[in-house]
């Protein structure tokens, strides 16, 4: 095992027993470490995790092709490639969830994955508790809707659909990543409510997050150059100034559900 990755590979929390109840997702593993790569494929495999490994962006593209995964775990630093910009280009043709890995511990490296589309990321070195916490959360976001979250949200003109975890504003679909879509969603749903930053991590990222609470901020910045019409003054995802967000219905009005 690497020097400062810890955890057996037959520990396995409840959390992620619970996500190995469901059908079994297909996670390609991007790293050119041959030692990192295969410790994650070994304990990812042992939770009934399909896997694939690619050890550089050339190889990666092409068994992202024909394995269509569900989810990248992706190293930022490649021979021949750049993480952030493989992301873009995973993300652009599926909308794979991507888990960034990094061995950078500045959070400006971290705050620019999640601008490129990022779902997640961990530092290296990592444990394998936490890559299993990560990996669940991020999957999380795939489970069927229940029967009380399938209405559609209508603010005048911006639909939000849980089912087919889509927005359209003025009929055209918005690009939304998986987190931005579940982060939109969960404000939506209690309009006119303000959330602080920590609340939001933990009702949206779903796990304990050891980090910056900057990210929810890049995350509503991201939001917001898709469905405000002046950034600058936000009317619908709406900044409460030394509190957090909130998200206000046009005009206060109630949303339509269909």
């Amino acid at each position: 095992m690497p020097t400062g990755y810890s955890r057996t590979l037959n520990s396995i929390s409840p959390h992620q027993s619970k996500v190995m109840d469901m059908a079994p997702a297909k996670i390609l593993v991007v790293d050119d470490d041959p030692a990192i790569r295969n410790l994650i494929s070994r304990f990812l495999t042992r939770q009934s995790y399909q896997m694939e490994s690619a050890e550089d962006g050339k190889s990666a593209m092409a068994v992202f092709e024909s394995f269509n995964p569900d989810l990248v775990i992706l190293d930022v630093n490649l021979p021949d490639a750049n993480g952030y910009n493989l992301c873009q280009q995973m993300q652009s043709r599926t909308g794979v969830f991507v888990l960034m890995l990094t061995s950078r511990t500045d959070e400006a490296d971290k705050i620019r994955g999640f601008t490129q589309g990022a779902d997640d990321y961990i530092t290296k070195p990592f444990g394998l508790s936490e890559l299993g916490a990560r990996v669940g959360a991020i999957l999380k976001r795939q489970r069927t809707v229940t029967t009380g979250e399938q209405q559609c949200f209508i603010f005048d003109k911006l639909v939000i659909d849980p089912v087919r975890r889509e927005v359209k504003l003025d009929g055209d679909l918005v690009p939304l990543t998986a987190l931005e879509f579940d982060l939109l969603y969960f404000l939506a749903k209690n309009p006119g409510r303000v959330w602080r930053r920590a609340e939001l991590i933990q009702e949206v990222w779903d796990y304990e997050y050891v980090g910056d609470q900057r990210v929810v901020d890049v995350h509503i910045g991201q939001i917001r150059k898709k469905i405000e019409i002046d950034t600058s003054q936000p009317a619908l995802i709406q900044t409460v100034r030394g509190v957090g967000y909130k998200f206000e219905a046009p005009n206060g009005a109630k949303p339509e559900i269909e």
